[in-house]
């Protein structure tokens, strides 16, 4: 047998005695930890104290890729490719270490304990593939338990399931989402539920076609503050002068944290600054004192929690119960272009979301997508969100298991709620969300939650879907009647004067 690892594993492979994908995650991981070397080594020259301290804000920052793309954005990748010219690190060393890597990784899935879950028959119909247009896709997300239905269905095998061989693609920000959808540099999204109807209104940007195919999470969020305010925050009306991270303006984040500060008398564009803030840059911010809050994703809220940095004010949930967060989309463009494969993609998430739902899969969920490729977090972190059991930062310990959930079915009613709260606040100041949506509140959310489709995929997977479309919504201060979208406006700014 070869002593070389690269000769040794190469012989191994043609034995078949690794798994498919093990080259391609141990060169990802490789090429990750050559990235973060060549970081450390350029910025630190050799100071010990300081490669600590900035390894400690990468780790802050949810990974490298997510630290440098917020510090820097696009010129991170001239970055890489200057410092990799000038490493030290030959080919040689390079193959070798992606050798023992896939060693590794075909050991680890070999341990005990690291079977996949059972998700039922996997065996593709041909004549299902046969029908697709495509079946390499790439999928955006960001690195948030928001997109778990999204990221675990290609390690959990959803999306191989439906014959796609789907590839989940991180994204460092909601703004790059939406940029690189506009773009095509994908095929689907993880989106923000206001974000579908924002684009193809043209609120934020162009006017660009997105259709809202299934949500992705219900509840999810959390008010997260910073430590040093601790014990001098009790309600909306005690965050006046603050500076409050939100991911990204059109988000249910942003609205729901308005909907709150409202309550307490707080003007969200006076009292407070709302600021966008990428979810994997959040902890960093409220560490350096750049914001004073945050109503984020997890596991952010979380993860400020296990780093000792901050505490969780409140959960979303408790503002509206099973409010909508993150959802999958697509352009219509392409959906029109790739019907069958859309259908396809669609159904495989809406399945991975009631396997979801079901608490005793979110353990081995939490394994899945706890991992450098995927959210690059600490499992016990995403476990604690998938399974409601967490310490608040307060003293607690909390057994919530709705904390997050997921229901796939995109109700008619979110969309009234998300669009009467454009209309409200009006993010642009020029009264355009008015303009395009005042009198038109069911005709836009039809043309953009795919209500019909969701139910009609979910119902051939044996799920049981609502025969409804509208309900009636109950938040923490008033109920929403979504056949009176503009009449619910007018109550709540009379109600609180904001």
């Amino acid at each position: 047998m070869p002593s070389d690892p690269v000769e040794m594993v190469d012989d191994l492979a043609k034995m078949g005695l690794y798994k498919p994908d093990a080259f391609t995650i141990a060169q990802s991981i490789s090429e990750a930890e050559l990235r973060k070397q060549l970081f450390l080594k350029i910025v630190c020259k050799g100071d010990s104290k300081r490669e600590r301290l900035v390894g400690d804000l990468i780790q802050l920052a949810g990974g490298l890729d997510q630290a440098f793309a917020a510090a820097f954005g696009p010129k991170a990748g001239d970055f890489f490719r200057d410092a990799q010219r000038t490493s030290s690190v030959t080919r040689r060393e390079f193959l070798r270490n992606i050798a023992v890597g896939a060693a590794l990784v075909t050991l680890t899935n070999c341990a005990p304990g690291g079977n996949k879950p059972d998700i039922g028959d996997t065996n593709v119909d041909p004549e299902l593939t046969a029908k697709l247009e495509k079946t390499e896709l790439k999928v955006g997300f960001i690195p948030i338990t928001c997109a778990t239905p999204i990221i675990m269905s290609e390690p959990l095998g959803f999306y191989k399931k439906h014959g796609l061989n789907a590839k989940v693609v991180k994204m460092p920000s909601w703004g790059a989402v939406r940029d690189s959808a506009i773009a095509g540099e994908l095929d689907a999204y993880h989106m923000l539920a206001p974000m579908p109807i924002a684009m193809t209104l043209g609120l934020g940007s162009s006017s660009f076609g997105v259709k809202l195919a299934s949500i992705e999470n219900i509840n999810g969020q959390a008010i997260t503050v910073a430590n040093r305010h601790k014990g001098k925050v009790k309600g909306p009306a005690d965050f006046k002068g603050f500076v409050i991270g939100v991911p990204f303006p059109y988000s249910m984040h942003n609205l729901l944290l308005r909907y709150y500060l409202a309550t307490g008398g707080i003007d969200p564009d006076k009292d407070v600054k709302i600021r966008p803030v990428p979810p994997p840059d959040s902890i960093a911010q409220l560490v350096a004192g750049d914001i004073d809050a945050y109503l984020m994703p997890d596991p952010f809220n979380q993860r400020a929690v296990f780093e000792g940095e901050g505490f969780i004010h409140k959960l979303t949930k408790d503002l509206w119960p099973n409010h909508p967060c993150c959802a999958f989309a697509a352009s219509d463009e392409w959906i029109d272009a790739n019907p069958n494969t859309f259908r396809a993609l669609n159904k495989s998430i809406i399945e991975a979301a009631g396997y979801a739902s079901k608490a005793e899969n979110r353990p081995e969920i939490a394994k899945a997508i706890s991992e450098r490729a995927f959210l690059n977090q600490p499992t016990e972190v995403v476990e604690a969100v998938l399974t409601g059991k967490f310490d608040d930062g307060n003293g607690q310990t909390l057994d919530i298991p709705d904390r997050i959930d997921f229901d796939p079915y995109p109700w008619q009613s979110f969309a009234n709620w998300i669009s009467s709260q454009l209309v409200r606040w009006d993010l642009q100041g020029d009264g355009k969300a008015k303009t395009a949506i005042d009198g038109k509140y069911d005709e836009v959310g039809k043309d953009i939650f795919l209500t019909d489709v969701a139910r009609e995929l979910a119902t051939e997977l044996g799920q049981t879907p609502p025969d409804e479309i509208y309900k009636t919504e109950t938040l923490a201060f008033d109920e929403f009647d979504p056949a009176n979208p503009a009449q619910y406006i007018e109550e709540q700014i009379k109600k609180y004067d904001v």
